[in-house]
């Protein structure tokens, strides 16, 4: 029997959906009901998000479950991390929403360094060095486009905003929160001696409340586009964070991959990893639900395939470059974290230059790429496990990939083989199953975070890949 139904708004860098979850005779339950596109613009020279084309495709959404009569009791809105909206007194927008693959944070660590040393930093607010990080975004604005900030009432991450658009109410989730380098890792709250050192405006930032945390109903104006009304609620807000709670583990000894245009591997620990040591193999500590800590490292994932497929053959569809990348002979390999792959002008260009550079030959055919930004992603793969077994002391028996990426059969394939360890693929809806089931806590039907990994488990095929 259907029972209440919970919907997860799910945005990614490239594309978004409203998926609906509901518990039916003991079965996670899910319908997409809207998907859409999502992508960098360029404003005044910067790259920046959409955000009120976001809004207007989640109120699109929103009208097509009133369409279907498929009406949620409650919506949470998931993201991906670092990037936020400055607002003013009245609530509007100051500047534009500008994106993480924006260049004007260049060069900002010889800045932030000379305000806080590198170590003292990692070793409250132990988030890995990233230019995108929000604490450099925020230096780069205060240096850059200082008008903005001095102009800013408000600070909110990205579904942070988009909760406030749909109900009115300014609150920050802590799990995207812990991606600005701004929160403290032991006490989960903002670092107060790091924003007064980095001279930032302390009235813009908005009180954190826990994952699961129902902030109000939809505003009268909302009501009124969408025809209904329902509650909302801050999920794990952090793409990333909602995916990690829908990991059905096999056991305590388990990595986690959640795999999309970022491939993020760690494990989920009670405790933060703020040493020297962590600091060198550049892991983060993000926060997870129920103040569990995410102990990984980003890895650069599919965005390298997503945009050599955009320059070489738009024509060719994923599954088509799987078929090809089998076929290929082309043994090649490159380190998908350098800088040269996260925002450049060619990516072809810089895969061929890559592999080159190891002497091997140019890759030539679409699945020759394919091949070795695969292998060059199972290779890192490996040689994460191998840095997160000296950190934490742990041996890891499992690989678990949730997201779009544990679709792929030959990743998967190539991730055992160089690993060594088995992997468990799937499932593929595991941002918005994370998403769902936090809504389904807070509604008191499921009872936690094993109960809710239980029923994702019982409701989902899981593909177990051996080396």
């Amino acid at each position: 029997m259907v029972t209440k139904t919970h919907l997860a708004i799910d945005i990614g860098a490239s594309s978004g959906r409203h998926i609906l979850g509901w518990l039916e005779d003991g079965q996670l339950k899910l319908e997409e009901v809207h998907r859409f596109h999502n992508e960098m613009t360029e404003i005044d020279g910067a790259l920046c998000w959409d955000v009120d084309a976001l809004f207007d495709e989640i109120i699109t959404g929103l009208k097509k479950c009133a369409g279907l009569g498929h009406i949620p009791c409650s919506l949470g809105i998931d993201t991906w991390g670092v990037d936020f909206v400055l607002l003013d007194g009245a609530g509007m927008r100051v500047g534009p929403a500008v994106a993480y693959r924006d260049s004007r944070t260049d060069g900002i660590y010889e800045e932030l360094f000379k305000i806080i040393p590198e170590t003292e930093l990692y070793s409250r607010v132990g988030l890995q060095k990233q230019p995108f990080n929000s604490i450099n975004q925020l230096l780069a604005c205060k240096l850059k486009t200082p008008q903005y900030l001095q102009a800013a009432e408000h600070l909110l991450f990205m579904p942070d905003y988009l909760h406030y658009r749909l109900c009115g109410v300014m609150k920050t989730e802590y799990t995207i929160a812990s991606t600005s380098g701004l929160v403290n890792a032991q006490s989960k709250n903002w670092d107060e001696e790091v924003i007064e050192r980095m001279g930032f405006p302390r009235k813009i930032f908005k009180d954190i409340v826990p994952a699961g945390t129902v902030i109000g109903s939809l505003t009268e104006n909302v009501k009124a586009l969408v025809g209904f009304d329902c509650e909302v609620v801050m999920p794990p807000s952090h793409d990333t964070a909602s995916a990690f709670l829908a990991v059905p583990a096999k056991s305590e000894d388990s990595v986690y991959i959640s795999s999309g245009t970022w491939s993020l591997m760690g494990v989920e620990l009670p405790a933060p990893v703020t040493t020297e040591a962590g600091l060198e193999a550049n892991f983060t500590n993000e926060g997870g639900y129920d103040y569990r800590y995410r102990f990984l490292k980003n890895i650069m994932g599919l965005w390298i395939l997503q945009s050599v497929r955009k320059e070489i053959a738009s024509d060719i569809s994923f599954a088509e470059l799987v078929v090809l990348a089998r076929k290929s002979d082309y043994d090649a390999a490159f380190d998908v974290n350098e800088e040269r792959f996260f925002a450049p002008q060619s990516m072809s260009e810089q895969v061929r230059d890559a592999c080159k550079e190891r002497g091997f030959s140019e890759p030539q055919t679409p699945g020759d790429y394919a091949r070795c930004i695969y292998q060059s992603l199972a290779d890192s793969y490996a040689a994460t496990i191998k840095t997160l077994q000296a950190l934490t002391g742990k041996d890891f028996n499992y690989i678990n990939i949730i997201g779009g990426g544990s679709a792929n059969g030959y990743l998967n394939e190539l991730t055992a083989k160089t690993c060594g360890i088995t992997v468990y693929a799937g499932p593929s809806e595991g941002t918005a199953l994370g998403n769902i089931v936090s809504q389904m806590i807070a509604f008191g039907q499921l009872g936690g975070i094993e109960a809710a990994r239980k029923v994702i488990s019982d409701s989902f095929d899981i593909t177990e890949v051996l080396p």
